[in-house]
């Protein structure tokens, strides 16, 4: 598994490094200690990814209010 900062990974990088965790822990193929190590790994990984998907949210409404269009969600057609 890569031990790359999470800092420094893409979106793309820290989901796929976050799915190598859960794997490895579902599979139970590690030690206790160093499963220890992997759920911490996985804490800040879902942390750093739900932070950028926040962060694409708030850009995507940022566009949208500048081109005049609603922001936040919409109720669905037919409601």
């Amino acid at each position: 598994m890569s031990e790359k900062p999470v800092e420094g990974m893409s979106f793309e990088e820290a989901m796929a490094a976050l799915e190598q965790v859960v794997g490895a822990l579902e599979r139970g193929e590690v030690p206790l200690e160093q499963s220890i190590a992997l759920y911490e790994r996985g804490a800040k990984l879902k942390a750093y990814c739900a932070e950028k998907l926040k962060d694409a949210e708030e850009k995507v409404e940022l566009i949208r209010a500048q081109e005049g269009r609603a922001v936040g969600t919409t109720p669905a057609e037919g409601m």
